[in-house]
């Protein structure tokens, strides 16, 4: 018995495994910061290439893809 009661207090007071878990959760959490990242740029690349394919396919618009408003196209 008093061999048991000695592993559960090592047991308890060992903390070689949290630094797995903390790795884990680290590991986690860069994941989601990432795709979370890729999701708005994918979007903001999405809004800039359909942009660009107007300006493309009405050159004559004066269009500018980059923003900034629509300047008036030069004779």
């Amino acid at each position: 018995m008093k061999a048991l009661a000695a592993w559960t207090r090592k047991f308890l007071r060992d903390e070689d495994g949290a630094n797995g878990v903390e790795y884990a959760l680290l590991a986690g959490l860069i994941a989601v910061a990432f795709i979370v990242g890729a999701t708005a740029l994918g979007t903001n690349l999405n809004t800039f290439f359909n942009s660009l394919a107007t300006c493309v396919a009405n050159p004559g618009t004066g269009c500018n893809p980059f923003g900034g408003g629509n300047p008036t196209p030069t004779p």
